[in-house]
């Protein structure tokens, strides 16, 4: 007996797609549903309305798997995916893994088992692709924010590197020569590209990229605090830092704080993210804005085209821009006051 999986394959369309058709979803486009329509005819499927409507309640419902909700990056990111969700009329499933992976794999099975429409994962930390070789019965499946070396799955986020590359260049433009990085998990793809955009301005501006000045550490505030901590009692100590994101550039003002120092005038900080909180940090942070709600917005609506419209033929990775914000924490102003 022909399933909605043998649909699919004969249409060329995922399976979440031949559903919305069977409900005569006004999302998919005509041309789309026709051929579904040929496809159930060639395949001899008998649509079974009866048990369609048992299962309806259930058929709206889109999976949003973060890694770590305790960070007000993901907790952004979940806010853009969910209002673009409730725009196109979907509901959002909300699930927090921790950066744990068996977590991860518990819900990533109990969401495909519940029959959503597709899901949208930022994935734990030491995720590999072989975790996330799903079944050719799976709904669409895209990766937010961190990818993952050698996973075909369709990736949206930010140009880690390019943003990187605008923060130390301008600390660069701004007078410094030793600018230190202060970085998350060595092992995860954003801090590889953020650790590479930043050795990239170094050596263009022809300043050496030193071990020394890699201060790795946790991407909390309290991490913040640890690296800077560490940076002032080095040997010889860097004047600036470009961190890996702004919970650690918000703990490392904290830090020069409590040694009686200000961030933009005793040492400069750029952070990573533009989060709300950055504008309201003491003094204001200058940061590199990754437009996190704006790309939420966005890998909502890839998923729903690859919902909605045929399989893919190639993966897709869209990539969003990075835009430098200045405000107090690098020195900027001061430097502009000295100018006028």
């Amino acid at each position: 007996r022909a399933t909605v999986l043998d649909i699919a394959r004969q249409a060329g369309v995922s399976r979440a797609t031949v559903s919305l058709v069977l409900r005569g979803s006004d999302r998919i486009k005509a041309e789309t549903a026709d051929r579904v329509r040929k496809a159930m005819q060639d395949v001899g499927y008998v649509y079974n309305r009866a048990a369609a409507n048992l299962r309806s309640a259930r058929t709206n419902f889109v999976g949003m798997v973060m890694s770590d909700l305790k960070n007000p990056f993901f907790s952004e990111l979940a806010v853009g995916i969910e209002d673009s969700l409730y725009r196109l009329g979907l509901t959002p499933i909300l699930a927090n893994t921790n950066d744990d992976l068996a977590r991860q794999r518990q819900v990533l099975q109990s969401m495909l088992e519940y029959g959503v429409l597709g899901v949208i994962l930022s994935p734990a930390r030491a995720t590999e692709a072989g975790h996330l070789a799903l079944p050719p019965t799976a709904p669409p499946v895209i990766l937010a924010m961190r990818k993952i070396d050698g996973c075909d799955l369709p990736y949206v986020g930010q140009d880690n590197a390019e943003g990187a590359r605008k923060a130390a260049e301008h600390l660069v433009r701004l007078g410094h020569r030793r600018i230190a990085f202060f970085g998350g998990d060595p092992a995860i793809t954003t801090q590889q590209e953020r650790h590479r955009g930043y050795c990239e301005a170094l050596r263009a501006a022809g300043l050496p990229v030193l071990p020394e000045l890699l201060f790795e550490t946790d991407v909390t505030k309290d991490g913040g605090g640890d690296a800077m901590e560490r940076a002032l009692a080095s040997e010889a100590a860097p004047t600036a830092a470009i961190c890996y994101n702004d919970l650690i550039a918000i703990g490392a003002t904290r830090a020069l704080a409590r040694r009686g120092l200000r961030a933009g005038e005793d040492f400069a900080i750029v952070g990573f993210d533009n989060l709300s909180e950055a504008k309201d940090n003491f003094p204001p942070l200058t940061t590199i804005d990754a437009e996190t709600m704006a790309m939420g917005d966005r890998a909502a609506q890839i998923l729903i085209g690859l919902i909605d419209g045929p399989a893919l033929s190639a993966p897709i990775a869209v990539t969003g821009g990075s835009r430098l914000v200045v405000r107090e924490s690098c020195g900027a102003h001061l430097t502009r006051r000295a100018m006028g």
